[in-house]
């Protein structure tokens, strides 16, 4: 299948991200996979999405990217890639689609603190009706299996947490440092095995973790969080960059291992 690629403007990032992740687009702009954007309309809402197909024989499992903090950026459709590298379907929607000037998302915002901020006002019921169209779209793609997993990083990792509880259709979570919804009412709804990656140094999320496991033991549900230890938040971009540090390349590797067995579970 032929290759699509749309360029996108490159998201400018804290000063301790910088510079704008070009060794992740440098990377994903050789890949040998089938990458394309297309518009997941629900309501009166158009979210764009980036999708990678894996190059399989056989129908394939399907995951929903969330992104960072710092919106769809360059490392983030670079990892959706790398899933489909392993073998899944992945997708990977702009939650920030419609919030910029003239309607567009993360690209047109221009990074940084307006990314930040066009994120914290999302209306968390948005969000929700946004990431189910999504999962409803891929899973109904004629390649895929029907079978949805989630799995998100930071801010997305939160959000990946809370999307397990508002759908039940979803096989598997896979939030990466973000922290669980703390309501027992809301942890009650979860229908799928919730399964968490942290970074050691990253006590700001990882003070969250003891609640998270006492309220998913209590009603009944399965969550397995693993820790690394000398990791810093965000290790999984982080681990991927060229000046990563030992802690953080290393937590990356087992966290990317130990994600993909996970997977091949479902």
């Amino acid at each position: 299948m032929k290759k699509l690629i749309i360029p996108v403007v490159a998201a400018l990032f804290t000063v301790a991200n910088a510079p704008a992740q070009d060794w992740a687009k440098a990377r994903l702009e050789k890949s040998p996979r089938h990458l394309e954007w297309v518009k997941v309309k629900h309501g009166n809402r158009e979210v764009n999405c980036f999708i990678a197909y894996p190059e399989v024989k056989e129908k394939a499992t399907a995951l929903v990217v969330i992104h960072e903090i710092f919106g769809l950026s360059d490392w983030v459709r670079g990892v959706t890639d790398q899933f489909a590298e392993a073998g899944y379907i992945a997708i990977a929607p702009d939650l920030l689609s419609g919030t910029a000037p003239g309607g567009g998302g993360t690209a047109e915002l221009g990074g940084g603190d307006a990314v930040r901020k066009a994120i914290s006002t999302l209306p968390p019921d948005q969000v929700t009706a946004d990431l189910n169209a999504v999962a409803d779209y891929v899973a109904k793609l004629p390649a895929c299996n029907g079978k949805v997993a989630v799995g998100g990083f930071c801010w997305g990792g939160g959000q990946t947490f809370r999307f397990a509880t508002n759908n039940r259709n979803i096989k598997a979570a896979f939030p990466f440092y973000g922290t669980g919804p703390d309501k027992e009412e809301d942890i009650g709804r979860i229908n799928c095995p919730v399964y968490g990656f942290y970074g050691g140094n990253d006590e700001r999320v990882n003070a969250t973790i003891s609640k998270s496991t006492d309220l998913m033991k209590k009603a009944g549900k399965t969550y397995e969080p693993v820790i690394y230890e000398g990791a810093g938040h965000g290790f999984m971009r982080a681990g991927e960059a060229p000046d990563a540090s030992d802690a953080n390349k290393k937590a990356r590797e087992d966290a990317w291992k130990r994600l993909k067995d996970l997977l091949k579970k479902f």
